[in-house]
C-alpha cells in the first residue's frame, strides 16, 4: 500500500512511520510521498534523506486574507492540488503528521476513511478542535487537572479532530508535569500507536459501522504486532536515536 504523508513541522511521526517501514515492522507499506505547506519544514529534510518525493503546495498557514471567502478558496485550492498529487503518485492511504491545516470536503470525500490523523490527547471533545495543537493541548490538559492524557489516531472527516477513533494510548499526567514533559512522554506513544493503526488499516482489520471504527483482533494479530514492534521500542530507548 502506498502511503502519503502530510507534514508542516519537525516530522517526528513521519520519521517514526518510516523507521517502522525500514525495520520491516510495518509490512506491505511504502511511504511514497510527502506533501507539505512549508518548504522549509524539517520534515522536508527527512524526506530527502529517505529519498521520498516531496510536493510543496502553498497553503493558508501564516498567510493573511482579506475575507473568509478568500481564505476558503485558498484552502480548497490547496486540497485540489494535493488531490492531484496523491492521484499522480497512486497514494492509497494518507497520514497527517503534524500537518497545520484543516482539510476541506474536496479531499476528505475523495479519500473517505483513507486519511488518518494523530492528536496528542484522548478526550477530543475537551482537548480537540481549532487552536488545540502542540503544547496548547498539554497546557489545557494540565490546567484542567486531568489525571490522564495520551494520544488518539482517528480517520479524518470534515470536522476538526473528529472522525472515527481507531486507537488510543493512555499516559498518566503527573503532578510535576509541564506541557513539555507531558508532550515528550506522549510523543513516545504517538510513534508506536500511529504505525499500529496504519498496519490495521493495511491489513483490512478496521470496519466503519454507523460512524464508529470496529477492529478485528481475531487470530494472533496483536501478538505478532507486539513481537515485531519490540525492535522499534528498543530503538526508541537508544540514546541519540532521532
Amino acid at each position: 500500500m502506498r502511503l502519503g504523508i502530510f507534514a508542516s513541522g519537525r516530522g517526528t511521526n513521519f520519521h517514526a512511520i518510516e523507521e517502522h517501514v525500514k525495520m520491516h515492522i510495518l509490512r506491505n507499506v511504502e511511504v511514497s510521498l510527502l506533501i507539505t505547506n512549508d518548504a522549509n519544514a524539517p520534515a522536508v529534510t527527512l524526506a530527502r534523506d529517505y529519498d521520498i518525493p516531496v510536493t510543496f503546495i502553498e497553503g493558508i498557514q501564516g498567510r493573511k486574507f482579506s475575507t473568509k471567502q478568500e481564505r476558503e478558496r485558498a484552502r480548497n485550492e490547496f486540497d485540489r492540488q494535493a488531490l492531484k498529487a496523491l492521484r499522480q503518485n497512486r497514494i492509497d492511504l494518507v497520514a497527517l503528521a503534524g500537518f497545520m491545516q484543516v482539510l476541506s470536503k474536496t479531499l476528505v470525500d475523495a479519500y473517505e476513511y483513507q486519511i488518518m490523523n494523530i492528536h496528542p490527547a484522548i478526550n477530543l471533545v475537551k482537548f480537540g478542535g481549532r487552536g488545540m495543537h502542540g503544547e496548547h493541548v498539554h497546557e489545557a490538559v494540565i490546567r484542567a487537572g486531568e489525571k490522564k492524557s495520551g494520544c488518539t489516531v482517528h480517520y479524518v472527516d470534515e470536522s476538526v479532530d473528529g472522525g472515527p477513533i481507531i486507537l488510543q494510548s493512555i499516559v498518566p499526567v503527573e503532578s510535576t508535569d509541564t506541557p513539555e514533559s507531558l508532550a515528550h512522554r506522549i510523543l513516545v506513544h504517538e510513534h508506536r500507536t500511529y504505525a499500529k493503526a496504519i498496519q490495521l488499516h493495511v491489513d483490512r482489520r478496521i470496519n466503519i459501522v454507523n460512524g464508529k471504527a470496529h477492529i478485528d483482533w481475531s487470530g494472533d494479530w496483536i501478538e505478532e504486532w507486539n513481537k515485531r514492534q519490540e525492535a522499534f521500542i528498543k530503538h526508541q530507548q537508544t540514546p541519540n536515536s532521532r
